[in-house]
């Protein structure tokens, strides 16, 4: 990347299952990794080595307080300085900070992607393009549970109780409000064939230019 070019720096909000992850990886797919570098808030999940596992199992990971975004908008500023980052990677089977890390290099583009990424004025105000991916929240729900079952090894019990308990309700206190500060809504996210190429069109236009 040359000196004079800040990277760009693209946020991906939505819901938990609302396809913002297939959207992420179509970009990142028709992207190229030469030019665009991912970093997934819930990386960002806090440490939580000194808690014993049930008490883990109580945190609600749909609040902002249980991600370490000071850390995310402190990688940000470096990336966009030109330094590389070691980005935490988060045990999601074990609820804490795996102990290796990431390391990320500046790229032209830099996509962040979550929940909760619009939620904090300061890191909303380092994105120059903002997406929201709008999904209903039955279909939210089912992708959810698809992939809590068989990637992250839980229980059916326990992907209702946290859906019902924590999800939806922290949805709707700090997610959906947050689509207001979209530069575009996405309807189905990586689904949406139209909105994907003229997103992937106005990216690849930007590495052009």
């Amino acid at each position: 990347m040359s000196s004079s070019q800040l990277p760009f720096i693209i946020g991906i909000a939505g819901a938990s299952g609302s396809g913002k992850t297939t959207l992420s990886e179509r970009i990142l797919e028709e992207i190229g990794p030469d030019n665009i570098v991912l970093l997934p808030h819930d990386a960002y999940y806090r440490n939580q080595d000194h808690k014993p596992f049930q008490e883990r199992l109580k945190v609600n990971y749909d609040h902002p307080e249980s991600l370490e975004t000071e850390l995310l908008i402190e990688h940000i500023h470096q990336l966009k300085a030109g330094e590389p980052v070691n980005a935490p990677v988060y045990d999601f089977v074990h609820h804490t900070r795996a102990e290796q890390t990431r390391l990320v290099v500046p790229k032209r583009l830099v996509m962040v992607e979550g929940i909760l990424i619009f939620v904090e004025k300061e890191l909303r105000s380092l994105f120059d393009m903002k997406l929201f991916v709008d999904t209903d929240q039955d279909i939210c729900f089912i992708r959810r549970l698809q992939r809590d079952l068989v990637e992250r090894g839980r229980t059916m019990e326990a992907v209702v109780d946290q859906y019902l308990n924590t999800v939806r309700p922290s949805f709707l206190e700090f997610v959906e409000p947050t689509k207001r500060y979209a530069d575009v809504i996405i309807p189905e996210g990586g689904l949406n064939q139209v909105a994907s190429e003229m997103v992937i069109a106005r990216l690849n236009s930007l590495i052009d230019g």
